[in-house]
């Protein structure tokens, strides 16, 4: 993969630079739990992946959305007899990912400090992920990682449309993008799809919605440990 002509790195955020998938992971298991009377564990996933992709086109992406496809699951795959207190803890559950802690992954913030240094030389860091505006705002404040970019770029979604108006937004062509995520779906596809460059960083857990099927390509290198984009540059 040529990266000569690399003007800005685009890094996405959630499970890129910290572990967000995990918590949600672990408040999605407590729902499971508390359909136990009604449901087995594997049944009640399936109900909420169902209602979460049903939601999808009018919620978007975010706490908000999940919290409403939870509490959605819950009262219908309960047939309604859920008590009230249970209701009630699954939402304070919810409620404790708007807060959870954004510590960078390993590597991170060493080799986004390694490359601040190449902005001397006119590489840009950019900051490219979907999800909620305030929500994400926030957890970029609580990571420590806001003062290594230049621009931070919050959107609905992430697809083409999205990284060409990047593109656009930062006065660049696409072949002088480098994305970097762990969502092919999200991250790299999209990026390759417009003639961008894209480095795929898997992490040990993804959400349903972002499965996609592995692929090679000539623009795509994928790697194992955040340090490694040093040696890609």
């Amino acid at each position: 993969m040529n990266t000569e002509k690399i003007k800005v790195i685009a890094f996405d955020a959630d499970d890129t630079l910290w572990d967000c998938q995990g918590h949600f992971e672990i408040v999605m298991r407590h729902l499971y739990d508390e359909l136990t009377p009604w449901v087995d564990r594997e049944t009640a996933a399936l109900e909420l992946f169902a209602t979460e992709r049903k939601n999808m086109r009018l919620l978007g992406y975010g706490v908000k959305a999940f919290t409403l496809s939870m509490l959605e699951t819950a009262m219908r795959v309960s047939r309604n007899e859920m008590p009230a207190d249970v209701i009630s803890r699954i939402l304070q559950e919810c409620y404790t990912l708007l807060e959870f802690p954004c510590t960078p992954l390993p590597e991170v913030e060493e080799t986004l400090k390694a490359l601040r240094k190449r902005t001397e030389v006119g590489l840009s860091l950019v900051c490219f992920t979907k999800g909620e505006l305030l929500d994400q705002e926030h957890k970029l404040q609580r990571s420590g990682l806001l003062p290594y970019f230049d621009h931070v770029e919050i959107t609905s979604d992430k697809g083409e449309k999205e990284f060409r108006d990047l593109c656009r937004k930062l006065s660049i062509q696409p072949d002088e993008l480098l994305m970097v995520g762990n969502s092919l779906k999200s991250d790299i596809a999209p990026a390759l799809a417009i003639g961008s460059l894209g480095v795929y960083i898997p992490f040990h857990v993804t959400w349903q919605l972002e499965h996609h099927e592995h692929f090679e390509h000539e623009r795509m290198v994928q790697i194992e440990h955040f340090s490694e984009l040093l040696d890609i540059l």
